[in-house]
């Protein structure tokens, strides 16, 4: 079952063509159509290939059409090697002559300007209607590597998979997806499918990859995209690839754009379009990779090994160095490592030399070079400890003499094995002369071969977080916000935490004035020493307009701060009104932080939540959280924070409550979940308390469409 626009039915013969059309067929050497049909011919491809062009009668000994519409009615797919100016009249002509999909080359639609962006949409338009899978136009094609169909432009040799496991590439840039097939098939890594989806005029990401979720011939899908365009349905299409045990790599440059909306509070400024659409891709299951290389390493790994890395892992070495530079690393990546000692490891003791200690990571020392048999029953221990969940073997490889004293006793470790956890080899001098043959040999044997360790390791570091990773949503209900539909635009403190107070948000005792009488009776029911804050909605920063007025200690004190912050507030800005002020009860000191919300429209709420105050915007030590995570989850995420330190209690301080920070982090993703014309909700201050004391939110804000 498909959650996308495109049918299953329809991507199995867009993908698995048994006829061709290519529209702009040429035997010219370097022409797009010519490099396709030679293609085609090199790969043995066994369907019916329609050339279309009007000035030829044949091409390559095949019959050539001199229009789409002479071609047979019902081709799978057709391929538009041809100008853009010619490409809105073919797809007509094709949904005509119902074919089942159609490639387009040519740029210039979207990406070119108003005119080209009108084309694209009729394309999409047509396509549409007539059931037509269209990928592109600006792509640069698809290669199905299992049946050896490369529709694309450039000079492919299909190699299928042959029984291996493979994994799956969908790119919007066609460019990066020939760059990255061309990395993996030069690992001896299975390639399955690769497609470019380009302009994605009818058919995205989202469409390849829930349908690469249900090909038993497909089992890691590698992807890199600069723009999702339809977020839900990437969701829902990545959470059926988590539970399939099918992982989705992801490259995604554009941590560096602007966003794309002003943002009216600290959290809209924090909340930017790239993080929060990687806290809702990350939450739905999808591995992040920073680099094209890292793409490549997560994906070999989750490939070849016949397990994935999970739980803990036990690193072998040969160098006291390299012991310390691994646990530097582990510690920057939070890569869990096995504790592993003398006393407690029975049969990785037995596996050593007196002289060299049970830890990890082990240093075996120059041991392997006299006794290289110490690789094979290191390996075999650690394989055999339930507490280790991956063996990382980072060897010194020299050349090739040393080559064939350590890799066959390391081989000799897997074989006649049913490896349960996945073993991985990684050199530490990189530039090391190895024989092709001896690192052909590891990857026969399930075991990646990796030049260095660092990028080893970090690969790794994924794909234990990821097989951690618990996609488990609360089962609270949303909760609707009364009054809602009477406020819009920004809603000062005084609104917000009207609405938000009776939902259990806790804020200080207070009260509403709109004249300096009123003020003083607000402060006479509160109890003095209060706070008088101004309020209006075009006053978001009240503190940076002298709006804010502390310790108030009688009626007189009040008097006179009525007047004053009036005129501080002119003197800011002329043409701000206050409705009034919000006087409330001073309130003891606590660890300032931050809880807001963003709704998003395409992609959905997501929380922020973390330290706070004046400099939250500067500092941004904050977390970004779906709407849906659990109370125990939003806990753990906290204390992942930089200064996480602080919550637990630091230099003889109180530990802080915590748990009911993230109760009202849960309470704000139910709200925003409920209540989609929420763009935004600012609490900031939060102040947290000793545990058991709670918090209470100082200020409030509201963005409402």
């Amino acid at each position: 079952m498909t959650g996308t626009s495109l049918s299953h039915a329809a991507l199995d013969r867009f993908l698995r063509p048994k006829s061709v059309a290519v529209v702009g067929a040429s035997d010219k050497p370097g022409a797009l159509g010519a490099t396709l049909l030679t293609n085609l011919d090199r790969n043995g491809y066994a369907g019916a290939v329609y050339p279309v062009n009007p000035k030829r009668d044949e091409i390559m000994g095949k019959r050539c059409y001199a229009s789409v519409g002479a071609l047979p009615e019902g081709v799978d797919v057709a391929v538009l090697a041809i100008p853009r100016a010619g490409v809105l009249e073919a797809v007509k002509g094709l949904a005509d002559r119902k074919c089942g999909g159609v490639v387009i080359f040519s740029a210039g639609f979207a990406e070119g300007g108003e005119e080209g962006l009108a084309e694209q949409r009729e394309i999409a338009r047509i396509a549409h209607e007539a059931g037509m899978v269209v990928e592109g136009p600006n792509c640069l094609g698809l290669v199905n590597y299992v049946d050896r169909i490369p529709l694309t432009f450039v000079e492919t040799n299909a190699v299928p998979p042959a029984g291996k496991r493979a994994i799956g590439i969908v790119s919007q840039s066609g460019a990066m997806a020939a760059v990255l097939g061309t990395m993996l098939l030069a690992r001896d890594a299975g390639v399955s499918y690769s497609v470019s989806t380009g302009n994605e005029a009818a058919s995205g990401v989202e469409d390849y990859v829930d349908w690469l979720v249900d090909q038993d011939d497909t089992h890691v899908i590698a992807m890199i995209v600069e723009q999702f365009r339809k977020p839900q349905a990437f969701l829902a299409a990545a959470r059926r690839a988590k539970a399939a045990g099918k992982p989705v790599v992801l490259l995604h440059p554009g941590k560096s754009s602007a966003a794309r909306e002003s943002a009216a509070t600290h959290t809209g400024a924090m909340a930017g379009d790239y993080k929060l659409m990687r806290a809702m891709v990350a939450r739905a299951g999808v591995i992040f990779a920073e680099t094209l290389e890292e793409l490549g390493d997560i994906a070999e790994i989750a490939v070849r090994c016949p397990a994935l890395p999970s739980g803990k892992t036990a690193v072998l070495g040969e160098s006291g160095a390299f012991k310390a530079l691994t646990l530097d690393l582990a510690e920057e990546l939070d890569l869990p490592l096995a504790d592993l000692h003398d006393d407690d490891s029975p049969l990785l003791r037995a596996a050593l030399p007196p002289f060299v200690p049970v830890s990890n990571p082990l240093d075996i020392t120059a041991q392997g070079l006299s006794e290289p048999a110490i690789y094979t029953r290191c390996i075999e221990a650690l394989l055999d400890d339930d507490r280790v969940g991956t063996v990382f073997a980072g060897i010194i490889q020299a050349e090739p003499i040393t080559c064939k004293i350590k890799f066959p006793p390391i081989l000799a470790a897997v074989e006649g094995r049913t490896l349960t956890k996945p073993v991985i080899f990684a050199g530490l001098d990189e530039g090391a002369e190895v024989p092709a043959e001896r690192i052909a040999a590891l990857r026969a044997a399930g075991i990646p071969w990796f030049p260095t360790t660092e990028r080893a390791l970090r690969a790794v570091t994924r794909l234990t977080h990821w097989a951690a990773q618990d996609l488990s949503a609360n089962d609270l209900p949303a909760t609707p916000l009364p009054g809602l539909a009477d406020v819009h635009g920004v809603i000062p403190e005084y609104r917000s935490k009207e609405l938000l107070g009776p939902l259990g948000v806790s804020f200080p005792k207070g009260g509403f004035a709109d004249s300096a009488d009123a003020a003083v009776a607000a402060a006479d029911t509160v109890g003095y020493p209060v706070a008088m804050k101004a309020q209006a909605a075009a006053l978001g920063h009240k503190s940076d307009a002298g709006g804010v007025l502390l310790n108030l200690v009688d009626a007189a004190a009040v008097r006179e701060a009525w007047t004053r912050i009036h005129a501080n507030v002119a003197a800011y800005s002329a043409a701000i009104r206050l409705d009034g002020v919000l006087i409330e009860a001073m309130g003891k000191r606590g660890m300032e932080m931050i809880v807001g919300a963003k709704n998003d429209p395409e992609w959905g709420p997501v929380v922020l939540a973390g330290f706070g105050g004046v400099t939250a915007e500067i500092l941004q030590d904050v977390r970004l959280l779906t709407a849906d995570l659990t109370q125990q989850a939003v806990e753990a995420e906290l204390l992942k924070l930089k200064s996480a330190a602080l919550l637990s209690g630091y230099r003889g301080s109180p530990a802080l409550d915590v748990p009911a920070l993230a109760a009202l982090i849960v309470k704000v993703g139910q709200i925003l979940r409920a209540e989609p014309s929420i763009r935004e909700i600012d609490l900031n201050p939060v102040i947290l308390h000793p545990k058991g004391e709670g918090v209470v939110a100082l200020d409030a804000l509201m963005l409402v469409d």
